[in-house]
């Protein structure tokens, strides 16, 4: 007969265990986002509207989080993921790179005008915290992004100097970060205007001859052409 080793049922039990935890926690981060979702933004999240929205206790919430800092950052890594899988239909090498940018940005304006709390949540500043959720996000939107353009840039025969490929990051972090913080003081404005489709126009515009003119000046023509057709000899696939 094969018995059990303890060490094989201790580690079963945790592993349960943690699992139960995890669930937990992500009740309790989406009914966090749920509660906010019937907010203004700006209105401070209740702890106790969140228990109730997650059909728990107040006191249980205390036991999956560190503290409140824990679980406002936890809420806004689940915000970040959900607004990346919004633009991420929308970074895409079908089509030409301005459309791409038009793209990006309508997706996040649209997302932000149907989700304010969550957009006013999400950049939140939670002091203490090191490098907060939406930095993350932007930084990895920002890595896709700089992929994408070197690889166009090879595509076209050119080669980026040293000191450009080193600012390449910064300077496209500081557009992504631009278009939030140009999305969110119009999201703040007593009268929200312009409109939306000519917000998205503006705000594409104004990024497009930003990546245009940079690389006009430095003698690479970006083609109007799709992506695609520029880096399939390259064996690239989107």
């Amino acid at each position: 007969m094969t018995s059990t080793a303890p060490e094989s049922r201790t580690d079963g039990r945790q592993s349960r265990w943690d699992e139960h935890n995890r669930t937990r926690r992500r009740a309790i981060v989406d009914a966090a986002i749920a509660v906010l979702e019937q907010q203004s933004p700006g209105e401070e999240l209740q702890l106790q509207a969140v228990a109730d929205a997650a059909g728990m206790k107040r006191t249980v919430l205390y036991r999956h989080f560190e503290d409140r800092a824990d679980l406002d950052r936890a809420v806004q890594r689940a915000l970040c993921a959900r607004l990346g899988d919004v633009l991420a239909p929308a970074l895409t090498i079908d089509g030409r790179p301005d459309e791409i940018v038009h793209g990006l940005i309508a997706a996040f304006v649209r997302w932000a005008v149907e989700h304010p709390s969550l957009v006013w949540f999400a950049g939140r500043d939670l002091a203490g915290w090191g490098d907060s959720p939406i930095n993350q996000a932007m930084q990895a939107i920002a890595g896709a992004i700089e992929v994408v353009m070197e690889q166009v840039v090879s595509s076209l025969g050119a080669e980026l100097e040293h000191d450009d490929r080193a600012g390449l990051d910064p300077w496209v972090f500081g557009m992504i970060n631009a278009v939030f913080a140009a999305v969110r003081r119009w999201m703040a404005r007593e009268e929200r205007v312009p409109e939306v489709d000519t917000f998205i126009g503006i705000l594409s515009e104004s990024i497009w001859l930003q990546v245009d003119g940079l690389a006009q000046s430095r003698g690479i023509d970006l083609p109007d052409l799709p992506i695609r057709d520029l880096l399939e000899p390259l064996g690239v696939e989107g």
